[in-house]
Formats: C-alpha cells, sequence, structure tokens
C-alpha cells in the first residue's frame, strides 16, 4: 500500500468513527426514554438561555452540564446493553453494574437540575 493510500484509509477509518459515534446517539435517542428526556430539557434550557440572555460564562456551564448529561446517559446505556449481553440472570454484580452506572447519571442530574435553577432565579430575581 502506498502513501496516498495510507492516508485515504485512515481518513476512512477517522470518518467512520464519527459515524459509528453518531448512530449509537441516534440509536440511544430513538430506544431510550431518559435520553430523550434529557434531549427535551436540553433544548428548553437553551431556549431559557436566549430568553434570559445568559451571559458567555453561563452558556459555557450549560453547554457542559447538557454535553455531561448526554455523555453520561449514553456510558450508562452501554453499560447496560453489555450487561445485558453478558448475562440475563439475575446476578448480584450485573444489577450493582446497572445500578452504579445509573447512580451516576441521577447524580449528575440532580446537580444539573441546582445548577440550573440558581442561573435561572438569578436572572429572575436579580436586584
Amino acid at each position: 500500500m502506498d502513501s496516498k493510500d495510507q492516508k485515504n484509509s485512515e481518513w476512512t477509518r477517522f470518518y467512520k468513527s464519527f459515524q459509528y459515534a453518531w448512530n449509537g446517539i441516534v440509536l440511544t435517542f430513538k430506544s431510550e426514554r431518559n435520553f430523550q428526556i434529557h434531549v427535551v430539557i436540553s433544548v428548553l434550557m437553551f431556549f431559557i438561555g436566549f430568553l434570559l440572555r445568559f451571559s458567555i460564562l453561563e452558556w459555557i456551564i450549560v453547554l457542559f452540564l447538557i454535553g455531561g448529561m448526554l455523555a453520561l446517559e449514553l456510558i450508562n446505556t452501554a453499560i447496560e446493553h453489555v450487561v445485558d449481553m453478558i448475562t440475563s440472570e439475575k446476578h448480584p454484580l450485573a444489577k450493582a453494574a446497572k445500578d452504579a452506572a445509573a447512580g451516576a447519571v441521577l447524580v449528575y442530574a440532580v446537580l444539573s437540575v441546582i445548577i440550573g435553577i440558581v442561573m435561572i432565579m438569578n436572572h429572575l430575581f436579580a436586584p
């Protein structure tokens, strides 16, 4: 394989990695209710941010919270799928893995909601 073919192959693999990632996001959106809820709340938060004229710092915070939430939900879904693939039996370690992943999502979701409420209240009730 010459250098040009190797570069084309590298770009093809690079492109396909994005395609696989996008497919994972779309499949998760189609199949996971919680992911759909997070996306809807994210869109709602964008509208609220524009209405309240969030500052650059507030937008950075919102984007990190949304990105982190969606990423954690994707990881949670991946863990659930892997556990389900490995065993269909009720196993305490399988349950512990799924519960821990769901717990991580819950912790980040609660934190995100609290931060979002503080940001909105700061705009609505600022002196």
